[in-house]
C-alpha cells in the first residue's frame, strides 16, 4: 500500500487525530497511530469528551473516586477531562521534543459556555492550563467577538492556544491579529516567544453543509453545479490571508524575536456529504506548514485511498474567489451563512457539555457511597 498519509506530512502537513478517550490512551491505540500513521497530535472538543465519557470505557473508578470525595460535577468534569489531556500529552512527548514543540501537541478547550464572556475565558484558559500542567497543551478559545481578546490576553501571558471555530475569512484575519498582538505583549513582558504556538481552526465540512443546503434549496442547474466548492474554496482563500499576514512588517519584527508562525488548522474534515469523495478536505488542502485535524474513519480512508498530489492549495485563489462569487450571485449571503455557522457551532459544543454535566451527575449519584 502506497502511504498516503506518509506523503501528505512530507508535503508539510501535520496530521493530528480529532478524538480522545481513556480507552484509546491505555489500550495503546494512540501509541500504535502515532508510531503507524504518522499521527503527532490531538484535538479535543466537548463532543469528543461526551462521546468518550458517556460510554463509560475506563472512567469508573475516577469516578467512583470522586464521587467519594463529593466534588461537583464541573469539578469533576475537569479533573476527567484533563487527566485524559495530561495523559495525551505525555504520549506525544516525543514528537513534541523532536519537532521544537511545533508538534505533539493536545488540546483542551475551555468551558463552551463561556464563549461570550471574555474576563472568565481568560480566568478559564489560565486554569486549564496550570491543570494539566504539559508544555505541550493547547488550550482551545473559541473566535467569537468575546474571544479575540481573550486570545491577545493568553497569548500575552505566554500560554498556547488552538483558536478554535473559525469560519469566516473577515474573522480568520482578525485571529491573527489577535495572535500577534499577543506576541506583541509577551515580548514586551520579556518572555520567550519561541515557547509560544498557536494554530488557528478553520473549520471545512461544515461551510459545505450550509451552503450546499441553500444551493438545493434553489435546485437550479446553477445551483447543482455550485455544490461542493465552497468549503474549499473558503479554505483555500484562508491560506491566502495567511501567507499574506505573515510575511506582513508587524511579522516580521515578531520574526526577528524567534516567534512561531500561527499555522492554519483544517478542522471538521470529516466529508458529510456521500456525493462527495471521503477524502476531500485532505486531498485538496495540501499545503505546507498546515495542520489536518481528521476523525479516525477520514485518517483511514486517507491511509487507504488518499490522493495526496503535492500542494493543493497556493494555485487556486483566483478559483477559490470565482467558487465562492457564483454561490453569491445565486443570491446566498456569504456573511448570513458564517453567522449561522459561528452561532450554531457554539450551540452545539454548550449542548454537548451540558449533556456531559448531566450524565456525569448521574454517575456521581449512582457511585456515591451509602451514608454511615
Amino acid at each position: 500500500m502506497t502511504d498516503a498519509l506518509k506523503r501528505l506530512s512530507d508535503e508539510g502537513v501535520a496530521i493530528w487525530l480529532d478524538d480522545l478517550s481513556r480507552k484509546r490512551i491505555t489500550s495503546g491505540n494512540l501509541a500504535e497511530l502515532i508510531d503507524q500513521s504518522h499521527v503527532v497530535g490531538v484535538t479535543t472538543n466537548p463532543s469528543i469528551f461526551q462521546k468518550a465519557i458517556s460510554s463509560g470505557d475506563g472512567y469508573e473508578q475516577q469516578l467512583t473516586d470522586l464521587a467519594a470525595r463529593k466534588v461537583t460535577v464541573e469539578e469533576a468534569l475537569r479533573m476527567i477531562t484533563t487527566a485524559d489531556v495530561r495523559d495525551a500529552a505525555d504520549i506525544l512527548r516525543p514528537v513534541f521534543d523532536a519537532t521544537d514543540g511545533q508538534d505533539g501537541r493536545v488540546s483542551i478547550e475551555v468551558d463552551p459556555r463561556l464563549a461570550h464572556n471574555t474576563t472568565a475565558t481568560v480566568a478559564e484558559a489560565k486554569q486549564l492550563a496550570w491543570l494539566v500542567d504539559r508544555p505541550n497543551t493547547l488550550i482551545k478559545i473559541p473566535a467569537t467577538k468575546a474571544g479575540l481578546p481573550a486570545i491577545t490576553e493568553v497569548i500575552g501571558r505566554g500560554i498556547s492556544v488552538n483558536v478554535t471555530l473559525i469560519f469566516s475569512l473577515e474573522r480568520y484575519r482578525a485571529v491573527m491579529d489577535a495572535y500577534l498582538a499577543g506576541l506583541e505583549k509577551a515580548k514586551a513582558a520579556g518572555l520567550d516567544l519561541s515557547k509560544i504556538h498557536s494554530v488557528a481552526s478553520f473549520f471545512v465540512s461544515r461551510v459545505d453543509t450550509e451552503i450546499d443546503k441553500r444551493l438545493d434549496a434553489i435546485g437550479s442547474d446553477e445551483a447543482k453545479a455550485a455544490k461542493g466548492k465552497s468549503a474549499l474554496a473558503n479554505a483555500r482563500l484562508a491560506y491566502e490571508a495567511y501567507e499574506e499576514v505573515f510575511s506582513s512588517d508587524r511579522w516580521a519584527a515578531l520574526d526577528k524575536a524567534q516567534a512561531n508562525k500561527q499555522r492554519p488548522l483544517w478542522a471538521s474534515t470529516g466529508v458529510k456529504d456521500p456525493a462527495l469523495k471521503d477524502t476531500l478536505y485532505v486531498d485538496e488542502l495540501v499545503a505546507p506548514n498546515t495542520v489536518n485535524t481528521m476523525p479516525e474513519a477520514t485518517l483511514d480512508a486517507v491511509a487507504d485511498h488518499g490522493e495526496i498530489t503535492g500542494d493543493t492549495v497556493t494555485g487556486g485563489y483566483d478559483q477559490a474567489r470565482a467558487d465562492l462569487d457564483a454561490v453569491k450571485k445565486l443570491g446566498i449571503s456569504y456573511d448570513d451563512v458564517v453567522q449561522v455557522l459561528e452561532d450554531e457551532g457554539v450551540e452545539k459544543f454548550e449542548a454537548s457539555w451540558n449533556d456531559l454535566l448531566k450524565s456525569t451527575e448521574a454517575e456521581l449519584s449512582r457511585l456515591a457511597p451509602s451514608e454511615g
